[in-house]
């Protein structure tokens, strides 16, 4: 039975059929209205008290397939059990092809509309409660700010966790895309701390500014200086500063960044005063900060202070269990930023996402299906909804990957290591048995630290 504020709307251009379907609906417990005219019964379909939509295949300015285009380019949600003359089947067929939800051919008894229309409503009451749970299950995956099934990101969480307790630098390393910004604005969260999330990309400044927007600059300090400008150490004030791609910080800003590290005082550029100040400090790369410190491309003393607590975030391939949640979490709001109603993605569309390599890891997912969606009609995304994804010089290989960007052996062995193990469903005995090596050797290596070009 539909809801006292749910309506069925009866359409056929013979008045006398929707007067009769209207009275036999009404008394089997619906609340229905009727239009013999199919641009009123359009225009009376988009309000949101229609539930569904009962209507002739065959009229006169609007045949079956065009009226469910017209319809579910306003209301896609909105079911339609179609009417249909014996002699029309196939067009009713074709119907139910496009998208109509049952139909039901003339004449018909009362009861077989009835018992068409309370499956119908039965089927998306089930639909829009799979949609309810699914999104619980997101807000409880999510509830801490991040999606966190796989049991890597569980323990990357549980790390930012304790870190966020403490007032000591965090280090965050990862490949591009991976979240790296999304888990320091967790920490912040976590910290309690008053101030605002204050953030910097160190590879977005010429090296001349990086100081300047660090520190502050007084009136004067040189040509362009026409006012006094506090720092970002100033505006993360009780808060956080996030400097994301640290290892791009020139060579010559470093020491002063780690005075302000250590001293928490700061002195901006063209003042003689240093101001004391109060900013935690997370920093991330993608880069390996081991490799700088072997180049000579980065202070030693700077990457030990920043390395007391170091959060590794594993790449997408290697966490696939947190890409339905992911997808769960973002369709919802990238369909409303879009101005779509798409609410699902098909099976098969999941199982290609979760099969792809992503080496733009969770941005490089969430783009391509905010693009999936922009482009849609509405409805459900298919695979042919993606384009493949193309952010990878090497056409996803792996390998190819790894040869192109020029990966250590280690960091080729562990990724190997890791990817058997997630393939094997986290079975280390059974990733150790297929690797050839012991589980003690097993434990070795997923303890080490991949270095990253």
């Amino acid at each position: 039975m539909s809801k006292a504020n749910d309506r069925i709307l009866v359409l056929d251009d013979d008045a006398g059929v929707v007067s009769y379907l209207v009275e036999v609906l009404s008394a089997a417990g619906f609340t229905c209205i009727g239009e013999s005219d199919p641009k009123r019964a359009l225009q009376r379909a988009q309000q949101p008290d229609v539930a569904l939509v009962v209507s002739d295949v065959e009229m006169p300015e609007l045949r079956g397939p065009a009226l469910l285009a017209a319809l579910h380019a306003e209301r896609p949600e909105v079911p339609v059990v179609l009417m249909t003359a014996f002699g029309s089947v196939d067009l009713a067929v074709s119907c139910m092809r496009a998208g109509a939800a049952d139909f039901v051919t003339k004449p018909f008894k009362a009861e077989a509309l009835v018992h068409a229309i309370q499956r119908v409503l039965r089927e998306r009451a089930l639909v829009k409660e799979v949609k309810r749970l699914k999104s619980a299950a997101t807000a409880a995956v999510s509830a801490r700010g991040l999606v966190a099934k796989s049991d890597a990101m569980k323990r990357v969480l549980d790390l930012a966790e304790r870190a966020a307790k403490a007032e000591t630098p965090v280090l965050l390393t990862g490949e591009s895309g991976t979240g790296k910004s999304a888990v320091a604005q967790f920490i912040h969260r976590a910290s309690g701390r008053s101030g605002s999330f204050v953030e910097l990309n160190c590879a977005s400044l010429p090296s001349n500014l990086v100081e300047s927007e660090l520190f502050g600059v007084r009136k004067g300090a040189f040509t362009d200086a026409r006012e006094d400008r506090p720092g970002l150490f100033v505006e993360a004030e009780a808060g956080t500063l996030f400097l994301d791609e640290i290892g791009e910080l020139p060579l010559e800003s470093q020491p002063k960044l780690l005075a302000a590290v250590e001293t928490r005082k700061i002195r901006a550029v063209g003042s003689s005063k240093q101001t004391t100040v109060d900013a935690r400090l997370i920093a991330a790369t993608n880069r390996s900060l081991e490799d700088a410190l072997r180049n000579h491309q980065f202070r030693p003393d700077l990457y030990y202070r920043l390395n007391v607590i170091r959060i590794e975030i594993p790449p997408l391939r290697e966490r696939r269990e947190d890409i339905v949640p992911l997808l769960d979490a973002y369709l919802p709001q990238v369909s409303k930023r879009a101005g779509r109603d798409v609410w699902e993605i098909e099976q098969d569309a999941m199982s290609w996402l979760q099969s792809q390599y992503w080496a733009g890891n969770v941005r490089e997912l969430l783009n391509l299906v905010e693009r999936a969606v922009t482009l849609s009609t509405g409805g459900a995304l298919k695979v042919e909804s993606f384009e493949r994804p193309s952010t990878s010089p090497t056409g996803g290989d792996p390998l190819a990957a790894a040869v192109s960007e020029r990966w250590p052996l280690e960091r080729l062995e562990l990724a190997y290591v890791r990817r058997m193990l997630a393939e094997v469903g986290g079975n280390k005995a059974e990733a150790a048995r297929v690797l050839g090596i012991d589980r003690r050797t097993l434990y070795a290596k997923l303890a080490e630290v991949p270095e990253k070009d």
